[in-house]
């Protein structure tokens, strides 16, 4: 079908349409061949501060709850009881405006529904399809003048690809974790808790609120999103609970225990000055010297994710381990005394790369 001119008088523009059990969306442009955006989309809620309401947005929009939450308050979805109550007609046929007919049901008139209308701005022009107040029928005509009495605000969720309203950007949409916030507390505490100060002319006033934090947890679970494969983590060198992982594969073998502590201790002395953009580091070494099989180790050395794995295994009788970086797996057999130089520098360069 398509939809008359906006122009033309609404009791030549507005014209019912049978839509026997098409309640939905989906159900209604499927039968009447039209898009989404030319319906609207009328959802009924209860305030707690303004009772009542019908909230319209374009038919291929949603509701965004935070943004309506600020025009109208707290608010829940009337249920299909309270919607049948309030307008006589089931949930999914309702809409802005009903037809008035006159003695031989000719149209006189449209008139509105009988709620406050609150709409978003993206109605505020175009001619659309909606419910129309009448069991298994829908009003094809509806434009923003038929509807003097709406409140118009931006209730809808923005999608990616849509013109930025501020520039002549594009918006898009990125998965993000918060990591930090900012609270405008104003004085809901310091009211209560009595906190003021006096100012330059010794006036008493209440102290203004406000929280910035940053959270800890928040930062390892973003890294930890980004910086993984199929094993486990892969710590960031800049972040990382543990630069080096040392692995003793047999703690019972003599020669790997003394050789796996010597390692240790050799790296826990390493300390890498700083330089531009790079504060001071000391490795933080984690050793894992426990009576469990060699491939458990290898699984959890993977799983922890330390940017550096060290190997004290079968060459350590010919004072050899070997070294593994986490993020590419480029492993290289070092001579014990060696180490310390070269663990640090590769831990250089991982953090070079960050940095």
């Amino acid at each position: 079908m398509t939809l008359p001119d906006a122009d033309l008088p609404a009791v030549e523009r507005l014209r019912e349409i049978h839509t026997p059990e098409a309640r939905t969306i989906e159900e209604i442009t499927a039968f009447l061949g039209i898009p989404a955006r030319r319906f609207i989309k009328s959802l009924v809620v209860v305030s707690e501060t303004r009772g009542t309401l019908l909230v319209l947005v374009r038919g291929d929009h949603e509701v965004h709850e935070a943004k309506l939450r600020r025009v109208i308050g707290e608010f829940r979805l009337a249920t299909a009881d309270e919607v049948q109550e309030a307008l006589g007609v089931q949930a999914g046929f309702v809409g802005p405006l009903r037809l008035r007919r006159g003695p031989v049901g000719d149209v006189v008139a449209a008139e509105s529904a009988g709620l406050p209308v609150l709409a978003d701005r993206a109605l505020e022009h175009g001619v659309y399809v909606g419910g129309a107040n009448r069991d298994h029928h829908h009003l094809a005509g509806i434009t923003p003048a038929d509807i003097p009495a709406a409140e118009f605000h931006d209730v809808r969720v923005v999608r990616g690809g849509e013109g930025c309203p501020q520039c002549a950007g594009i918006l898009r949409n990125e998965p993000v974790i918060e990591v930090g916030n900012i609270f405008q507390l104003g004085t809901k505490y310091s009211t209560p808790m009595g906190a003021t100060y006096l100012d330059e002319r010794g006036e008493e006033h209440t102290i203004v609120m406000g929280s910035y934090g940053i959270g800890l947890a928040r930062i390892a679970a973003a890294a930890v999103e980004q910086h993984n494969d199929a094993d486990g983590i892969v710590w960031p060198a800049t972040i990382a609970p543990f630069h080096v992982h040392v692995v003793v594969i047999k703690p019972g073998d003599p020669t790997q225990a003394q050789l796996g502590e010597q390692v240790y201790e050799q790296l826990n002395a390493v300390w890498l000055p700083g330089e531009e953009r790079r504060p001071s580091v000391s490795l933080d070494v984690l050793l894992d010297d426990r009576e469990v099989s060699p491939g458990v180790k290898f699984k959890d050395a993977d799983l922890l994710g330390c940017p550096i794995q060290i190997v004290v295994g079968k060459r350590a009788a010919e004072g050899l381990v070997e070294l593994k970086r986490r993020s590419d797996a480029q492993r290289l057999d070092v001579a014990a005394e060696e180490v310390a130089r070269v663990a640090a520098e590769w831990l250089r360069e991982l953090l070079g790369e960050l940095l």
